[in-house]
Formats: structure tokens, sequence, C-alpha cells
């Protein structure tokens, strides 16, 4: 039986919010069975903001978890790399309302979840099973999951960039693969749109070192980590949004341009209505390798 994992040891690191651009301390611990991932800001008495679907507040360029108040922002990265280091339990602390960008990827992440070690524990990691296929819609926009016996996503973008433009990326999470072609890719912006952005309050801690700069023609801040690095950060951002339903999928996610609002959409809708999935084990011998990788993560510099 497949069993729910922690980290070994607390784990800390500082930085600032992309978008508030406020200086912040984060520490992961680790927690006990069943506990899920939980977000405390210690700055607020050490308040409890679960990373569960109820708790879905803004998503527009982030995604935000809200409860009586407080906020966390920027909760994506941390999410996902939480899924692809297989981690089920873990306390996040923060002394502020949004997470650290870092590099702009998950792989500072990952990195940190390596140096920690991964702890195996005596509870069965129950997985949501997809029963029956959910499909949502806005304009040229889509998300959807089938049923799969595994977790698979497949990603498309289309952006008027001469860079990027029609991209696809699929992913296999079963594949072992999370760590090292999903985790590093950045996130990204437009040098045109920065103004615009700043002066709707977004952004203050963007920089060259957190993301990818683009001019109209090109990158600002090359080389890319992938040819089509775009894509695949989108990959990143969508398991993290979709671990706020608190269980991990079997299914496969397909999504067309689609973005945080659309994949909170999905978190919402999945959980609304029981009759779409079923909650169920797996036998060792059945257990996707992403959800288990701590052997390649330990090979990785930290």
């Amino acid at each position: 039986m497949v069993q729910e994992q922690t980290i070994r040891t607390a784990v800390e690191c500082n930085g600032l919010g992309l978008h508030s651009g406020a200086p912040v301390h984060l520490k992961i611990i680790p927690a006990a069975p069943g506990c899920g991932i939980v977000f405390r800001r210690v700055d607020l008495d050490g308040f409890p903001v679960e990373a569960i679907g109820r708790n879905i507040a803004r998503v527009s360029y982030a995604t935000s978890l809200m409860k009586k108040g407080v906020l966390i922002s920027t909760t994506e990265h941390l999410l996902s790399a939480f899924i692809g280091a297989g981690v089920d339990n873990a306390i996040v602390e923060l002394d502020n309302l949004e997470l650290p960008i870092l590099d702009g990827s998950a792989r500072p992440f990952v990195n940190m979840i390596a140096k920690a070690g991964i702890r195996k524990q005596r509870r069965p990691r129950k997985y949501l099973r997809i029963r029956r296929e959910i499909e949502l819609r806005e304009g040229d926009k889509f998300i959807a999951v089938y049923p799969a016996d595994t977790y698979s996503v497949s990603y498309s973008i289309n952006f008027p960039h001469p860079l990027i433009g029609n991209e696809t990326y699929e992913a296999d999470l079963s594949n072992g693969d999370y760590a090292s072609a999903i985790a590093p890719a950045r996130t990204f912006g437009s040098r045109e749109d920065e103004q615009a952005m700043r002066n709707m309050g977004l952004i203050r801690g963007a920089s060259p070192e957190n993301c990818i700069v683009l001019s109209r023609t090109g990158v600002e801040n090359p080389p890319l980590r992938f040819a089509d690095e775009f894509v695949r950060h989108k990959v990143l951002d969508l398991i993290g949004d979709l671990a706020l339903i608190g269980r991990r999928i079997l299914g496969r996610v397909v999504a067309d341009r689609a973005g945080h609002a659309m994949h909170t959409a999905l978190v919402t809708k999945i959980l609304k209505d029981r009759s779409l999935w079923e909650e169920t084990t797996l036998d060792t011998a059945a257990e996707p390798a992403s959800l288990s990788i701590t052997s390649s993560l330990a090979n990785q510099s930290v």
C-alpha cells in the first residue's frame, strides 16, 4: 500500500514576493499523517490556512488562498513542488502574505525538499480517481480532466510573440521526470506589459533574476532553460493549482490557454460533485514514479 509522506527535517529560505515585492522568510516543517499542506502566517500568531479548494481566493496572475481574511498569495510553485516530490503533509510557515518567488520556478523548492529528505508515514495515501469526464470552456480557453489510471497533463498555449506562438507540452507524472523536466521552468512576462502591471500593484518584486523577461523580439535575459520553457511553466502552475483538490489525481488533464482562474474553477467543479470521482488507494507496485522521487532529487545540487 502506498503511504503518505512528509519531509524528514525542517528547511527554510528567504526571498521576495513576486507581486508584493515584500521580503518573506519561509520554513517548511514536517507534519503528521492526514494533515495535508497547511500554511501558517507566523506574523499573525501562526494563523493556519489549509491548501484546499474551499480557501481559494483571488486567482488572476497568481493563485491565492484566504481564510477569515488572512491571505496567502502565490502558492502554486510550492504546491507544484510538493506534488512532484511526493510530499503529502507539511506545515509551511511564512512571515508575510506572499510566498517567495526565488528564481521563478519550482526548482528551488524541489531542492529544499531534497535537502530535507522525505519520510514515509503509516497512513495509506488516498488518491482521487476521476470517474467521468469534466470539461470547462470560456471562449477559446478550455480545460478538462478524463478518467485514467495515472496522472498526466497536456497543455497548449498561444502567445503572439515570435519566441512562443503555439506550444504544447505533455507530461506524465508517472515517469519521474518532474524534477528535471517541469520544476526548472520559470515564470515569464513582457517588458511591454510591465508598467501596466505595476500600476495594478503587481510584479513589484519581479526582476531578470526571477522571471523570463520578453522584449518585442526576444528574451532580455537568456538563455532559456528549455526551448519550450513557457508552456512547461504553465504545466508547473497547473499541477500546483490542482493540488488544491487535496488529493493526488488519477486522471488525464487537458488544458488550452487556460490560466489560474480556469485551473481553480476545475478544482471547484470537481469538489462540488461527488459523482465525478472516487477516493482510492494504490498498491506499492502501482505507485506513480514521480510521487516518490527522493532518490533522483538527492542526486541534484541543493
